[in-house]
């Protein structure tokens, strides 16, 4: 727990809203056990010992349109799972980066790298995003590629296209895909 909250207040101190309220509530070792996820989805990560589940929110890279999913992180990699499918592996060791925005939104990104592996670049809401965020680069080894941006942030769609992200404040918080095509997180 200890060493967690260190690397959390290392990474959102001063950067991100909502962090010290987050100081107190201690993570949790995981959100879903092994047994709530599905035996197709275990059988094809095979053997890699499962670190962290947690429920979240995948958008899609082009028309943004919110799906459920979970994030899956084992020993060596993150996987996003839609029920028996694994919809995206991220093997720690590609892992480029990772960008969360300064307001309280629960908005990650996770930066991977343009190849025939992947897709584009993963963008995901979540519930718990000081734990979920501690835990992945911890898992990877990443804490230094852990980005608190301001405004906006650039993410890859895939075959070299690049996609916007506008943070704002508002009344209600929201994500939609605006007139402009860019994601904006409210």
């Amino acid at each position: 727990q200890l060493q967690q909250k260190v690397v959390a207040s290392a990474i959102f101190r001063g950067k991100k809203e909502g962090y010290v309220q987050s100081i107190n509530q201690p993570f949790m070792d995981t959100w879903l056990k092994e047994n709530d996820i599905n035996p197709k989805v275990l059988q094809l990560i095979h053997g890699e010992k499962i670190k962290y589940v947690t429920p979240v929110i995948k958008y899609d890279r082009n028309g943004f349109k919110a799906r459920d999913r979970l994030l899956v992180l084992t020993q060596s990699a993150a996987y996003v799972v839609e029920l028996a499918k694994i919809k995206q592996k991220i093997d720690y060791a590609t892992l480029k980066g990772i960008s969360t925005s300064n307001l309280s939104d629960g908005i990650v990104v996770i930066h991977v790298p343009e190849d025939n592996k992947q897709k584009g670049d993963v963008i995901l809401q979540c519930e718990h995003i000081f734990e979920t965020v501690t835990k992945l680069c911890m898992l990877a080894n990443k804490q230094n590629l852990v980005k608190v941006v301001q405004g906006s942030l650039q993410f890859c769609i895939g075959s070299g296209k690049e996609g916007t992200m506008v943070f704002t404040v508002g009344q209600e918080p929201q994500v939609f895909k605006a007139k402009n095509g860019q994601l904006t997180v409210v």
